[in-house]
């Protein structure tokens, strides 16, 4: 870099940009730290909660509404399967697509892994103002929505 060339510890927004993302780290180790005694982790939940929102979704959507490839989401779903979390069938309309459920377990655990993530989040967050939460909120969406645009991509309606 030329002496002319700011350091991105420099830019005033640098500072927030690390501020989250350690936020969000940090809040993912507590939540699979949270999430160890159901033998699942953030992934899994995201998964687990998706299936509980929007019962029958294909896996297409699935990873569409977890803004990742549909490769990343059939590394997993062998996994949640086998646990019995799971299940896959065949769609009546399209027997090229496989819709997902939770099986009673399933659902049993998400139930628990929800509780425990909304404590944790509250937990987190008790000391800031609702109006202030709000705020960050639509921060971070404007955000999302900056870098979507970006990526040239509009997923994220999950």
């Amino acid at each position: 870099m030329n002496k002319d060339q700011s350091l991105p510890w420099d830019h005033p927004r640098f500072k927030s940009w690390i501020a989250v993302a350690r936020a969000c780290q940090l809040m993912q180790s507590a939540l699979a730290r949270d999430l160890s005694p159901l033998d699942i982790k953030p992934p899994h939940l995201d998964i687990l909660v998706n299936l509980f929102r929007f019962e029958g979704i294909s896996q297409q959507e699935l990873a569409h509404k977890l803004l990742v490839g549909r490769s990343n989401v059939s590394m997993i779903l062998p996994q949640l399967e086998r646990r019995g979390l799971i299940e896959r069938r065949g769609d009546k309309r399209d027997k090229r697509v496989l819709r997902l459920f939770l099986t009673k377990e399933g659902r049993r655990v998400t139930e628990e892994g929800m509780r425990l993530q909304t404590a944790l989040i509250n937990s987190i967050l008790s000391a800031t103002p609702i109006e202030e939460c709000l705020a960050i909120g639509a921060n971070m969406e404007r955000v999302v929505a900056a870098l979507q645009s970006e990526m040239g991509d509009d997923q994220g309606d999950g």
